[in-house]
């Protein structure tokens, strides 16, 4: 590729998120064509301790790193939290995770497949109070590729191609302890008094994921996500950002995840899918890698194309879907993207 431009983007976990919407930037600008957006991680040079280390380096490095903080510790608190204010149970996380690894079983590219069930999580190793083992997403290695490009070119590309139709980046405070409370930043399809008394957003929601979907679906035309979207991958790098995400994204109301996982309404054949290929507590987590794994991923779905890069096995396919968004997540929610995915044929 040289001497063509690049450019390197770096935003802890929501780094291939942050890619491809630096590469859809360079084609909406006009500036390129056609763009590359390439995120990798090699994680296993080094041992599980010092990769964690690594990781925790994306967090307040001038207060919570020094006192000991690290990011299983960071969600154990922020879950724990969750749990207080909307009454989430451990049983409700452990469901995200056999929903999740029982996803992977059918997808050839996820790293830890597995046939759960919600004891078999419950009984894992306790790494961080309330997060066990098979709570927390797997430390890898990994590349993934999206390839962008304009309207024009696209059509010559390929007779399938997909249409980014809305994106969006949120932030917080890298402090958890410096992020004010505020009224709950409304979707289209909430009401103010859906949330009255709610201390918002407390350590148990990610504003930067809220501003990030509504400025994406604000986008794409998107009045109320269960209804205009036919499936979601997200970041669950812990069951519980899973949990909280969902919340976040407008999938049902703050306080409401635990339930709605219970429910059945994520998995494959539910209301709406969400981390059909199985997330990253499946897939792994190679940090540069993860958002741009997600876009292939949902290429793949808007195209129909599951099966045939599955290996014959459509189990992951949802049927016909035309619309689907990615998220990609940093930090205790520092950096968030929401990018929109929908058929362009």
């Amino acid at each position: 590729l040289t001497p063509k431009p690049s450019k390197r983007v770096e935003s802890g976990g929501a780094t291939g998120g942050m890619g491809f919407q630096a590469a859809w930037e360079a084609i909406a600008s006009g500036r390129m064509n056609v763009c590359a957006a390439v995120g990798f991680e090699t994680m296993s040079h080094v041992n599980t301790w010092k990769g964690n280390e690594f990781i925790a380096l994306a967090s307040d490095v001038n207060f919570d790193y020094p006192v000991g903080g690290f990011y299983t510790g960071y969600y154990a608190m922020m879950v724990k939290r969750h749990m207080h204010e909307f009454g989430t149970t451990e049983r409700q996380l452990a469901a995200v995770s056999v929903k999740n690894h029982g996803n992977a079983l059918h997808n050839p590219y996820a790293q830890f497949p597995a046939e759960l069930t919600i004891e078999d999580v419950l009984n894992s190793e306790m790494v961080a109070d309330p997060l066990k083992r098979l709570d927390i997403c797997v430390m890898s290695d990994g590349a993934a590729t999206a390839i962008l490009a304009s309207e024009e070119m696209a059509f010559k590309l390929t007779d399938k191609p997909i249409l980014i139709s809305g994106v969006g980046t949120g932030t917080d405070a890298m402090r958890l302890s410096d992020r004010p409370s505020r009224e709950v930043i409304l979707l289209n399809h909430e009401r103010a008094e859906d949330y009255k008394g709610l201390k918002y957003p407390g350590v148990h929601s990610f504003r930067g994921g809220r501003v990030a979907a509504k400025e994406a679906y604000k986008m794409a035309g998107i009045e109320n996500p269960m209804e205009q979207l036919d499936f979601v991958e997200l970041h669950d790098a812990f069951t519980s950002s899973e949990i909280q995400t969902y919340e976040d994204l407008g999938l049902c109301k703050y306080g409401e995840g635990g339930t709605f996982v219970e429910s059945g309404a994520a998995n494959v054949n539910g209301k709406m899918p969400v981390n059909p290929s199985g997330g990253l507590l499946a897939c792994g987590h190679p940090v540069g890698a993860t958002g741009l794994m997600q876009s292939v991923f949902a290429l793949w779905q808007l195209q129909g194309t599951i099966g045939q890069h599955f290996g014959g096995d459509e189990t992951l396919q949802i049927k016909g879907a035309k619309r689907g968004l990615i998220h990609s997540h940093a930090g205790t929610g520092t950096y968030i993207t929401c990018s929109i995915l929908e058929r362009g044929f």
